[in-house]
């Protein structure tokens, strides 16, 4: 699983990659809060749960990231690690997954706040590159 920030004229842009949608979800999570703090710096000491369902896997990546943000702001904590299930339900698309991370602090070396997960640039896909088929899950997210 990779993930990657890149650049956007407004804002910034997440990418999750990996061989199945739930990989690339738990990457454009990762790249989410990578633009939030250092990653590294941040212990996987807190659990949360999330369930979401959408009618497509873009709707849902959205719901998701913003879920996300939404928890990180309320309780104060920036995520570091992910485990998701991303799975066809009747009408669309179901996420089961759990998300830890810490309270904020002063010894973490913050970034950007992440306020949200937009539309712009949205798309879940499966790609082939070089012989190998990934899936990625991008959006454009407001910084």
């Amino acid at each position: 699983m990779r993930f990657e920030v890149y650049s956007h004229t407004a804002d910034a842009g997440v990418r999750g990659v990996g061989a199945s949608p739930s990989e690339a979800f738990e990457g454009a999570a990762l790249a989410t809060f990578s633009l939030m703090a250092d990653l590294e710096s941040v212990e996987p000491r807190l659990k949360f749960h999330v369930e979401l369902s959408a009618e497509s896997l873009e709707l849902l990546l959205v719901k998701w990231l913003n879920e996300l943000i939404s928890l990180s702001s309320l309780n104060s904590v920036i995520f570091s690690r992910f485990d998701v299930s991303v799975e066809e339900a009747s009408g669309g698309f179901h996420l089961s997954a759990e998300a830890w991370g810490d309270k904020i602090s002063p010894n973490m070396e913050l970034r950007e706040e992440v306020k949200a997960a937009t539309f712009a640039d949205l798309k879940v896909e499966k790609e082939k590159e070089k012989e190998k088929e990934q899936w990625v899950a991008q959006c454009i997210v407001d910084v």
